[in-house]
């Protein structure tokens, strides 16, 4: 079955309810019949996630870079536990062996880890889905922040169709396994520089 990578924290110092969330997103992937991608901690809501997958039967990968692997307490319980040597790496290896994407409320790791897997498939360089959960708005000034770059001409409007944000886990998982296809960009809004690169030729 296609394999979710879940993308969430390793923070002990957040609520408890965003742990619960991680642990319903991990019994749902594994009623659904999915295996678990995660960054490797056994803590927070990266070993809830991890944790209640294993529980429903779900199989479960973890990967994470050695230096973490006393810091984020590694998920030595993953059916596979990929150490690597460093972050670069962990995200090249998370990204390779997921079908679809999944962000949770995280730290700035977890932010780093939405947008590379955002830009990438808004440069069509795959075509998995990429979702977030946020019930609760944690991530709504980064869509103010995206929207604003689209309204100063940073960023092309289609940016916003490359993801789709949720507030249940009901509707998460319904997003991931549709696999909306993302339409390639029309004309001029292959690159956001490229207008400017073809008019400074033509003078040329």
């Amino acid at each position: 079955m296609p394999a979710i990578c879940v993308f969430c924290a390793s923070s002990e110092r957040i609520d408890q309810t965003y742990v619960d969330l991680a642990r319903d997103v991990g019994a749902e992937l594994a009623r659904r019949g999915h295996d678990l991608v995660s960054g490797g901690g056994s803590v927070s809501s990266m070993g809830a996630v991890a944790r209640a997958a294993r529980a429903g039967g779900a199989r479960t990968v973890g990967v994470i870079p050695r230096a973490l692997t006393q810091m984020e307490i590694a998920d030595h319980d993953a059916d596979e536990l990929v150490v690597t040597e460093d972050m670069r790496t962990r995200k090249g290896e998370m990204d390779r062996r997921a079908d679809a994407f999944l962000a949770l409320a995280g730290g700035i790791g977890t932010v780093e880890e939405l947008m590379e897997i955002w830009v990438s498939r808004v440069l069509l360089m795959h075509d998995k889905p990429v979702v977030v959960l946020d019930p609760d708005g944690v991530f709504a000034p980064l869509r103010e922040q995206v929207d604003l770059l689209v309204e100063r001409g940073f960023a092309r409007p289609s940016v916003r169709d490359a993801i789709e944000w949720v507030t249940t886990v009901g509707e998460a998982f319904d997003a991931l396994e549709r696999r909306t296809p993302l339409l390639p960009p029309a004309g001029d809004e292959l690159l956001e520089a490229e207008p400017a690169v073809r008019d400074e030729q033509s003078e040329g």
